[in-house]
């Protein structure tokens, strides 16, 4: 169908859902004719929590994820280990973490990695609060789960950098092998850090 046979409405917002990620012109058809065909109250459901994303949510002063209160329920929580800290790169890293329910400790939230080829450099993330914490709050651990990737081992090493001799522990999530996963599918990096995160069997 081409643009012009559809009515501005509807082709302001097959625009809208193509500019998300994942989402081409067929899909973000699709969802827009779904929504017209859906009932009234779950179209309003949905413009509901979109209008709630932007406007309920900020960024915990101490942490930097996202929250409907700052401090967070994280930070707030007394119970959790006050002298540690896992720096992850996005909200969604958080969330990972938790569902494992193994972790006790706080978060930081960097809000991306730094990428000079996207633009992103280190003063575009929230390493600073992240120095700053450490000079303030009593923090023993700081446990970098960037991503194991270029961007995700860029980041870590510039905090690594940063911290400089500031009487922290720092540790490195371990990387290795998949369950389920077969040694011959395995590429050699992750088979090296594989080996050299072995453990002594109980």
């Amino acid at each position: 169908m081409r643009p012009n046979a559809l009515p501005p409405s509807v082709a302001r917002l097959i625009e809208e859902f193509a500019k998300l990620p994942g989402i081409g012109p067929k899909t973000a058809s699709r969802l827009t004719f779904y929504l017209l065909r859906a009932p009234d109250e779950q179209v309003a459901a949905l413009a509901e929590a979109v209008r709630a994303l932007k406007l309920d949510l900020v960024e915990c002063r101490r942490c930097r994820n996202i929250a409907e209160a700052s401090p967070c329920a994280i930070c707030s929580d007394e119970s959790r280990d006050q002298t540690v800290v896992c720096v992850v790169e996005e909200p969604l890293d958080v969330v990972a973490i938790e569902r494992t329910g193994v972790y006790r400790g706080l978060y930081h939230v960097l809000h991306g990695a730094i990428s000079p080829v996207e633009g992103i450099l280190p003063q575009d993330l929230r390493i600073g609060e992240l120095i700053a914490r450490l000079d303030r709050e009593p923090i023993e651990e700081v446990i970098l789960a960037t991503n194991p990737n270029l961007e995700g081992e860029t980041t870590a090493t510039y905090i690594v950098r940063q911290i400089g001799s500031r009487p922290v522990r720092i540790t490195r999530l371990a990387r290795g092998l998949p369950m389920g996963g077969d040694l011959e599918y395995a590429d050699e990096v992750t088979l090296a850090r594989a080996l050299e995160g072995r453990r002594e069997v109980d």
